[in-house]
């Protein structure tokens, strides 16, 4: 296991990052995503630890605050130690049905963060994330709440998920001119099925230093080795349930039609090579692993052996990378005089 930075902070995590969603099972889509028990969930926390994983996503909202309940839990059970592990979680989604129930203002980001502290057992959070976009409440209200989490000792590290670019830069910017705490890490969609990151938020991190957590990297079960060209996978998996995140099928079925002898040719599963194209992705900081079963865990972890050539890497970047858009072809075009020589 490789540790990296995350962003532009002194703070190691494991490249590979265990994802909590699967834990509980509780209300509406969790349901769909996952019914682990606490047996199970202690195996795979387990697991991941004694792989080299320090790093640990969980969500306030993941099976209504079940999902933090039985990592708290499974970290107790264990014995592990609590300084050895960093532990992430999130603020934003609905968890009462109020007014004032879900979003980023600073009341409801200060009781969520005393609730998850309670949940976990814990009287402190490693990563605490924005969850989403509030569109009613100004980021300066939520960073300032989120500072002042930070000064209380409850909070180490703020990050950020699913934000555009320019909201990501305008609360970068508005950190720095305030001299706060800044987000050091975007939690995101990427996988070679849907590269849209690509276009302005992969270079914004790149360029500000901004670590990136990978969520969903088998494209919501579609990469997991399931599904080929009109071999649709099994009635009862995840994308029969709950079809997200959105992929451009015809697509996905030209990029596995690559991967498969790619992956034939190591003896390694879809999976892997789908997770390791992520691990050599420079702007890639941890990629979240998720499971229902501790076979997909064993599989998963074994992406961190898998090695390209730079044919296989060129033949995998050709096949999904993203068609040119204004301003970038522009951009393409009138910057070729100013190359590095």
């Amino acid at each position: 296991m490789k540790y990296n930075l995350l962003g532009n902070t002194g703070l190691y995590v494991s490249e590979l990052c265990l994802g909590t969603m699967t834990f509980g099972g509780k209300g509406g889509i969790w349901e769909a995503i996952g019914a682990v028990d606490q047996n199970l969930v202690n195996q795979l926390v387990k697991r991941s630890v004694e792989a080299g994983i320090n790093f640990i996503d969980t969500a306030n909202v993941y099976s209504e605050g079940v999902s933090e309940e039985m990592t708290g839990q499974a970290i107790h059970d264990l014995g592990l130690k609590r300084d050895d592990l960093v532990i992430a979680t999130k603020v934003r989604g609905r968890m009462s049905p109020g007014p004032n129930g879900s979003g980023l203002t600073r009341k409801h980001i200060m009781w969520q963060a005393e609730e998850s502290l309670r949940r976990l057992k814990m009287d402190y959070i490693d990563l605490y994330q924005i969850h989403g976009e509030d569109v009613l409440t100004p980021i300066e209200e939520t960073l300032s709440a989120l500072e002042d989490l930070v000064q209380s000792g409850k909070v180490r590290y703020i990050g950020c998920s699913n934000q555009s670019a320019w909201k990501l830069m305008k609360a970068l910017g508005y950190s720095d001119a305030k001299d706060i705490s800044k987000f050091v890490s975007l939690q995101a969609y990427y996988t070679i099925a849907g590269r849209d990151l690509e276009r302005e938020l992969v270079p914004l991190l790149l360029d500000q230093k901004v670590g990136l957590m990978v969520w969903s990297p088998l494209a919501g079960g579609f990469l997991s080795g399931k599904y080929r060209r009109n071999q649709e996978g099994a009635k009862d998996d995840r994308r029969s349930n709950f079809d997200f995140p959105p992929v451009n099928k015809e697509k996905a079925y030209d990029i596995l039609d690559v991967m498969d002898p790619i992956a034939k040719s190591k003896g390694v599963s879809i999976a892997q090579v789908a997770l390791a194209w992520l691990l050599h992705q420079p702007v890639v900081s941890t990629v979240i692993i998720g499971a229902k079963k501790m076979e997909q865990l064993e599989d998963n972890i074994k992406a961190i052996d898998v090695t390209f050539t730079a044919e296989e890497l060129t033949k995998l970047d050709e096949v999904s990378k993203l068609s040119s858009e204004y301003p970038q072809w522009m951009v393409e075009r009138q910057g070729s005089d100013r190359k590095k020589i």
